[in-house]
């Protein structure tokens, strides 16, 4: 953790319970590997990206699994959440130019 403070590492792996309380201004993609069961723990893994006035990113890896869980989160935040679009790449590459 405080390789990734300090960022000497560049990714951090982690679960639901660092999701609240880690304020790290350098943090600018999160990727969601899966869609959590409960809508409020999804805006607190969200919102570890573009703290501070910056921009950031959320991908959410979704299967058929997850799609009512990821339909819930969108209807109690009253929000869409886009399908990624097909130059998400480029979008990832200028995400990590930004912040080199």
């Amino acid at each position: 953790m405080n390789d990734f403070k300090i960022g000497k590492t560049r990714i951090l792996i982690t679960t639901d319970i660092l999701s609240r309380g880690i304020d790290i201004q350098q943090i600018s993609l999160v990727i969601n590997y899966d869609i959590p069961f409960k809508v409020e723990p999804y805006l607190h893994r969200i919102g570890r990206s573009g703290r501070f006035g910056r921009k950031g990113c959320a991908i959410n890896l979704v299967t058929v699994y997850d799609a009512q869980n990821l339909k819930k989160i969108e209807v109690y935040y009253e929000t869409v959440i886009e399908a990624l679009p097909t130059n998400f790449i480029d979008i990832i590459k200028w995400l990590v130019w930004l912040y080199e």
